[in-house]
């Protein structure tokens, strides 16, 4: 794998849609910073996908927040990847996190806090989201970017009466700031063990 050209995979489950718009945003930041990109639909893994994420430099994980924590169909994918677990296929690898709820908190942080466990189960190292948070002024505002304020990884809010079009538009920017952040951060991880190697 190139320095420059690190690979990304988004391993994530959506139960209504709304986290698949993130995970596409979390991507496009991803493809725009200068990576190759797999989004991988965790219920639907197949072999083939099992191996790029064996093959990625980062694996960002992505869930809904259902009743406090990371969906079934996510929990499944994690207790699967105790085979590559008992192999260090994921060993140092970089890893990151988004998640999404009908509620601004929906305690969304133990979701992250659930995927940071498995990296560091894992030995990856966590890419948290590097922001300041927004909307926490008289003078902010709700469409400011990381507007709910969570620092472990891109948090989105998106009503519960409402499609894929309800998913805030600050919430998807953070989201593709969360990808940009871990193709920069594996940039510099790859270019350090090339320099490391020489």
């Amino acid at each position: 794998m190139s320095a420059n050209t690190p690979v990304v995979s988004i391993a994530y489950h959506s139960g209504y849609g709304h986290t698949a718009v993130v995970a596409e945003a979390v991507r496009d930041g991803a493809l725009e910073a200068g990576a190759t990109v797999h989004l991988v639909k965790v219920d639907e893994i197949d072999d083939a996908q099992w191996e790029l994420l064996d093959a990625s430099d980062a694996i960002i994980f992505g869930s809904p927040t259902y009743m406090g924590t990371a969906s079934g169909a996510f929990h499944v994918f994690a207790e699967a990847t105790s085979k590559r677990w008992f192999g260090d296929a994921w060993l140092n690898k970089l890893a990151a996190g988004f998640t999404n709820s009908a509620s601004k908190s929906g305690d969304k942080l133990h979701t992250l806090q659930f995927f940071q466990v498995l990296a560091a189960q894992h030995g990856m190292h966590w890419v948290n989201l590097g922001l300041k948070p927004g909307w926490n002024a008289s003078t902010a505002s709700e469409n400011d970017i990381n507007r709910l304020g969570f620092f472990s990884g891109a948090a989105a809010q998106s009503n519960s009466d409402q499609g894929t079009e309800g998913v805030h538009k600050a919430d998807l920017e953070t989201a593709t700031h969360l990808g940009r952040r871990v193709v920069e951060t594996a940039r510099v991880f790859n270019a350090g063990r090339a320099a490391v190697a020489s």
